[in-house]
């Protein structure tokens, strides 16, 4: 397994589950171009890593991420910013099959927000605070800020929070639908870790399936939408791991899933 302590650690919680921890605590975890290239390498790999089955990405109990490094920006130019190409670095995050839980405490702001919302599951602390506040520095989202956070609570809250720079608690966040559960600050990550390992321990081509019909789903019109899913549904019954799922069932027994 890969690992940068300096910038990122990864740490194996057995049953499937592997642990990504953002690690710049003297700067809240700030993702600076650096830090978003060692986080796709991260992806990548575990992506392509058979033993694993579900990811969690934490910034520790204190911080997620307090949004992008803001030294880079004071005399970035245009042309500048476009070879950066930051969108690839994004996209191991997105192309990844399996599913990512973020364990959010403290600020998730700016990039850190983006990050977030990277993820299938989202399970925030009580002290979690989330907000996209580029506008304050005469910018705006540039990973997904407003069409993510569009989809994820609509038109009009999503408009509000990009435009006014506002942040907000984990509270209204759960309201909103922006995030998957609040529970209490020590308990996030391990909660997170729970999660992961019971998503981990069913079928990973049902699991996967599962996401790919459901990202894939939210953009198309129903009736695509529909058929997509039930073509996918369709497929998993020709997979040992459905046989063994359903004889499980009736033998009154835990199911042992191998993926295939």
């Amino acid at each position: 397994m890969m690992e940068n302590l300096l910038l990122l650690s990864c740490e194996r919680i057995g049953s499937g589950v592997a642990v990504v921890t953002l690690n710049r605590p003297d700067a809240r975890n700030a993702l600076n171009l650096e830090l978003r290239q060692e986080l796709s390498k991260m992806f990548q790999a575990l992506s392509a890593d058979p033993e694993v089955r579900a990811i969690v990405v934490t910034g520790g109990a204190k911080v997620f991420a307090a949004g992008a490094d803001i030294k880079d920006f004071t005399t970035a130019t245009t042309v500048q910013m476009y070879l950066r190409h930051t969108e690839q670095y994004w996209q191991s995050l997105v192309d990844c099959p399996k599913p990512i839980i973020a364990a959010v405490n403290g600020y998730a702001l700016g990039g850190g927000c983006e990050l977030a919302m990277h993820a299938d599951i989202i399970i925030a602390g009580h002290s979690a605070t989330f907000g996209q506040p580029e506008v304050k520095l005469g910018l705006m989202p540039g990973a997904g800020g407003t069409q993510r956070l569009l989809r994820a609570v609509g038109k009009f809250k999503a408009m509000q929070i990009v435009l006014t720079g506002k942040l907000f608690s984990a509270a209204k966040a759960e309201q909103m639908g922006l995030v998957s559960e609040v529970v209490d600050d020590e308990n996030t990550i391990s909660h997170a870790i729970a999660t992961a390992k019971t998503i981990a321990s069913f079928s990973p081509i049902a699991v996967q399936q599962i996401k790919e019909v459901t990202h894939l789903g939210q953009d198309l019109p129903l009736q695509g939408a529909l058929a997509l899913e039930r073509k996918a549904f369709q497929i998993l019954f020709d997979t040992k791991d459905q046989k063994e799922g359903v004889n499980a069932f009736f033998e009154k027994r835990p199911a042992q899933y191998i993926g295939e």
